[in-house]
């Protein structure tokens, strides 16, 4: 009965043989990625150091030359390589690159990064995520969206037949409650956040935007990038008419070396979009135009500057907004998932 053939970049049974004194020789049949099984050998001083000069040059053999990935590449490596390509292919916005980079350097390779692929099976992955999630299930979601797709590039290199993190545990959210937002919790929550604009405290004056920002979003679903990002020539000019709209149509970036600007379009195709204001958000937009300061970028909402807020500043003084209504479960995801089309 004929011997089957080796698998493509792997090698049978190594042996050993004395040359002379102080010399040996170790050899195996390494069954190429062309298909053809070749006889390999390497020389050593004893049995032991030919065998490892052997496996040495192997492993240089082990991918076709000039290939990228192979079952001996590193996690750290492959995820620069993945990073660089997503970029290099003008597949994800910076912001998106930085986020993945992140996730990468403070929660995946720390871990495993010094792992080869072939080392990184799922049971070494797994005991990662299930770490993580024990500070929180969003961690583990991330870093198993990341790894997943990164792993899947090894894959498609052919390094790896199958992807590791596909066979992980599942990313469990507790169940939540699910709540409609009614009117009066509109009225309650816009009431608590005029007050704590209003109230006398030390430092500068708060201006009136935060609660007007909160206004908007409670009014069309709209996230925080989308309503910094809006300009008076998205608005429709007669306010004071029945179905006064707004476009939806870019949001807010901030990227280092870059700053914060506004972005043409919004998080995805989708999301642009016309909006019907209430007769409250239309309101406050007609008293913001006319007394608003004209600006360079003519933004409905502007920093004392003229420039755009960053969205990061603008949800951290979001969540310093006290609100004692018993309402504390509304968020501005809350007030998105309830309006937005």
């Amino acid at each position: 009965m004929a011997r089957p053939p080796l698998p493509l970049g792997t090698w049978g049974t190594i042996t050993t043989e004395k040359i002379r004194d102080g010399s040996f020789r170790a050899l195996t049949r390494f069954r190429e990625h062309d298909g053809n099984t070749r006889r390999v050998t390497a020389t050593g001083s004893s049995k032991a150091a030919a065998e490892r000069a052997l496996r040495d040059v192997l492993a240089m053999r082990t991918a076709p030359a000039g290939e990228l990935i192979t079952i001996e590449t590193r996690l750290i490596d492959l995820a620069n390589l993945w990073i660089t390509g997503l970029e290099a292919e003008g597949r994800i916005e910076q912001t998106t690159s930085n986020e993945y980079r992140r996730v990468l350097d403070n929660m995946v390779l720390p871990s495993v990064g010094g792992l080869k692929l072939r080392e990184a099976t799922t049971g070494r992955l797994d005991r990662l995520l299930l770490r993580l999630r024990a500070q929180s299930v969003n961690r583990q979601r991330k870093a198993k969206v990341v790894l997943g797709a990164m792993l899947d590039l090894a894959v498609r290199h052919d390094a790896i037949p199958t992807n590791p993190a596909r066979g992980t545990s599942r990313v469990r959210r507790p169940k939540e409650e699910t709540r409609a937002l009614r009117v009066e919790d509109l009225v309650a929550i816009r009431a608590a956040v005029r007050r704590w604009v209003n109230a006398d405290r030390p430092g500068p004056k708060t201006t009136g935007d935060m609660a007007d920002i909160i206004d908007l979003m409670l009014a069309t679903g709209c996230r925080i990038g989308e309503v910094l990002a809006l300009r008076w020539s998205d608005l429709d000019l007669d306010l004071d008419r029945d179905l006064p709209v707004l476009t939806v149509s870019g949001t807010i970036k901030t990227e280092t070396g870059k700053g914060t600007y506004r972005k043409p379009t919004p998080k995805s195709d989708s999301s642009r979009r016309t909006v019907v204001l209430p007769r409250f958000a239309a309101e406050l937009l007609r008293v913001r135009r006319e007394f608003a300061t004209p600006t360079e970028n003519a933004a409905v909402f502007a920093t004392r500057n003229g420039t755009w807020y960053q969205v990061v500043n603008v949800e951290r003084r979001r969540r310093q907004t006290p609100n004692k209504t018993g309402r504390e479960w509304v968020t501005p995801h809350t007030s998105a998932k309830q309006w937005r089309p």
